[in-house]
């Protein structure tokens, strides 16, 4: 038995156009399962390989995720549902999370849209005795200077895991999370477009390189397997060791 065969599985993965989402979506499709991704472009078409997509083999469906009306709607066209994945994220930068209106729009998509997509999907989640993955960050674990509204909502994303971890254990559905560290992707590119301040992350990382979104879907295949049977409410740190 492959305890990490999803033949059959169907997956839904929130944020998976680009990025640990998309990375995350392609490794559960090469291990035999039907995914769909969520993303907040018209259709898969707009999406290129420039922006860290790779839509081939996946199913798309456009979500909002901060128009709350748009999670209550969204029909994402299967029966069931395996695992769901919340992988979305938004960041601004420039001291934009001190002002009230970014701040807000920050907690918007990457904590209260969390909440909303695992409601949402609860049931369907229920009726499979699935699993539940939300993707937060190492910024949970230390405090980031420059952005309030990401750091209070990865710390809110922890607690969320653990709290749903505990309240829908009896309904069998397992609830965990994963920790990026410092991740190459678009979203990062402040960081991996600039040489020094790069080098000097990179130096911070006991592995001494940035992680991959296939880093992240390793830990997402284990969490949604039966190898994880027993773990609920954790978050597991995928770092390369950096908050060591």
């Amino acid at each position: 038995m492959n305890e990490l065969d999803f033949t059959g599985k169907q997956v839904l993965v929130v944020g998976g156009s680009s990025g640990i989402g998309n990375g995350i979506a392609q490794a559960f499709r090469a291990k035999g399962a039907r995914v769909v991704v969520c993303g907040t472009r018209p259709s898969a078409d707009d999406y290129s390989v420039a922006d860290g997509s790779q839509l081939q083999g996946l199913g798309y469906t456009q979500l909002d995720v901060s128009d709350a009306k748009a999670v209550a709607d969204v029909k994402p066209g299967f029966d069931r549902l395996d695992v769901l994945v919340l992988a979305q994220g938004a960041v601004i930068y420039r001291r934009g999370e001190f002002e009230m209106a970014g701040f807000r729009k920050v907690l918007e998509v990457n904590l209260m849209s969390v909440m909303a997509c695992a409601g949402k999907f609860h049931d369907m989640l229920g009726a499979s005795k699935g699993s539940l993955i939300i993707v937060s960050s190492t910024a949970a674990f230390h405090s980031t200077k420059g952005n309030p509204a990401y750091n209070a909502s990865k710390a809110g994303a922890v607690g969320l895991t653990r709290t749903l971890g505990e309240a829908w254990a009896e309904d069998g559905i397992r609830v965990n999370g994963i920790a990026p560290g410092l991740v190459d992707t678009k979203m990062t590119k402040v960081t991996t477009a600039n040489p020094k301040r790069l080098e000097a992350a990179i130096e911070r990382i006991p592995l001494k390189r940035l992680g991959t979104p296939a880093d992240m879907a390793g830990a997402a295949l284990f969490l949604a397997s039966p190898l994880a049977a027993y773990i609920v409410g954790q978050t597991l740190v995928v770092d390369g060791g950096l908050i060591l």
